[in-house]
């Protein structure tokens, strides 16, 4: 008799999604450190691994329904954690512009302010990162990685037109997530 697959929620292998992201918020301190010391080709891998890392735990998430509160929680808090470490201490070095790592971190706290926001005065969130947002998450890690590859002196595209899309796309989605969530709290707080 050929015993039944687990199903998604029954499965060993259920966790992996949240490991993964676990595995990310860890690279952030070695990342963090490299980049200081200015080991941009050490960094350049690890900051591949973790954009690597990113798209595979939500594809598994996605593909086997390995879903979880907790995992949407922990990607986003990987991601935010990641990227605002790495342009704000390359903006401290003069490797990105100060004003790109400003936009970058000033959405984030929008964001990071409107959940605590929700949460305090309605309830409990439930992350669902938009097209828009996965969008712009892709294009700071490819920022990210043609800046470090610039710094090893591999030839690159210049990375201007990666940091204009950058704070075009953190904008934009700044705006989607205020946008949305307010339309949200107003359909909450007039029970529709």
């Amino acid at each position: 008799m050929i015993a039944a697959m687990p199903t998604a929620s029954h499965s060993p292998w259920r966790h992996l999604p949240n490991a993964i992201s676990m595995l990310r918020v860890a690279l952030v301190l070695p990342i963090g450190w490299l980049l200081l010391h200015r080991n941009w080709s050490v960094a350049l891998a690890l900051v591949a691994v973790a954009g690597v890392s990113d798209g595979l735990d939500g594809f598994l998430a996605r593909h086997y329904g390995w879903q979880s509160r907790l995992g949407g929680m922990l990607d986003a808090i990987a991601d935010k954690l990641l990227l605002i470490c790495c342009f704000v201490i390359l903006a401290w070095l003069g490797e990105v512009p100060i004003w790109l790592a400003a936009i970058v971190c000033g959405r984030d706290l929008v964001i990071a302010l409107g959940a605590l926001s929700w949460r305090l005065l309605i309830g409990r969130i439930d992350p669902h990162p938009s097209l828009l947002s996965k969008a712009c998450t892709l294009m700071q890690i490819v920022y990210l990685l043609a800046v470090l590859l610039a710094l090893i002196r591999w030839p690159v595209p210049v990375s201007w037109p990666f940091a204009w899309a950058v704070a075009v796309l953190c904008v934009a989605s700044g705006l989607d997530y205020v946008i949305r969530w307010s339309r949200r709290a107003w359909r909450v707080g007039h029970g529709v």
